[in-house]
């Protein structure tokens, strides 16, 4: 093989994994893979497309081998292939804060005005809970509690957070997380708990965060 031969074959190969990714909407599969491994009547319900469209998406990603697949009787199965996979959508993120005002200027929009703009840091969050100051509560919908979780976490999807407020203690404030930095789960959670009366902050990043940084993860159920 020649010199020419050789850079384009292999930079051809580099570009199918952008193409891949060039998609808004696939973006969001990724992110909601990096949770866990999900259906595609599910994944299409958390993107608010169609189930054709998301295996026309799902598609384009397992063929740059970005996912992986299998089947469950009629149900198909996804799952992002390798950790790299969450490295370089990390990766992206970072580049596009860095290099794009839009990103910072979106955030802060939608940040403005919204208490729960404070955040926790994971090394603070692990401190209350050794201490005994704090609970932390995962809004994600429970499969993905289930895939992985921080350790002693309580689970209470967003959706049935309003009629479970009291098994949240009242003596101690309330850390929510959920998906990630850009997912809004969290940022919904603090605000039901603040009018409710409770001390409640979230955490400035999601579950993946904490679980790449080697913090302590559980898996199963809640056990409350």
């Amino acid at each position: 093989m020649r010199a020419r031969e050789f850079k384009d074959a292999v930079f051809n190969q580099f570009a199918r994994i952008a193409q891949a990714m060039c998609s808004p909407k696939r973006l969001e599969i990724i992110d909601i893979l990096i949770q866990g491994e999900r259906d595609v009547e599910t994944i299409a319900r958390e993107t608010n497309l169609t189930v054709p469209n998301t295996s026309r998406h799902l598609q384009v990603l397992k063929n740059a081998h970005l996912v992986d697949f299998r089947k469950d009787g009629v149900r198909n199965f996804y799952r992002v292939s390798d950790i790299a996979v969450y490295n370089c959508w990390k990766n992206l993120q970072s580049l596009a804060e860095n290099l794009l005002p839009e990103v910072r200027d979106t955030v802060q929009r939608f940040y403005r005005d919204r208490a729960s703009m404070e955040t926790i840091s994971k090394d603070e969050l692990l401190s209350r809970i050794k201490k005994g100051e704090a609970v932390a509560l995962d809004v994600r919908p429970q499969d993905e509690y289930v895939s992985g979780h921080v350790r002693g976490a309580v689970s209470i999807p967003l959706h049935e957070l309003k009629k479970k407020l009291k098994e949240l203690p009242s003596d101690k404030e309330v850390i929510v997380y959920c998906r990630g930095p850009y997912c809004v789960l969290a940022v919904e959670a603090v605000a039901i708990l603040r009018d409710a009366g409770f001390k409640a902050s979230r955490l400035e990043e999601g579950f993946p965060e904490w679980r790449s940084a080697d913090m302590p993860v559980e898996t199963g159920v809640s056990a409350s």
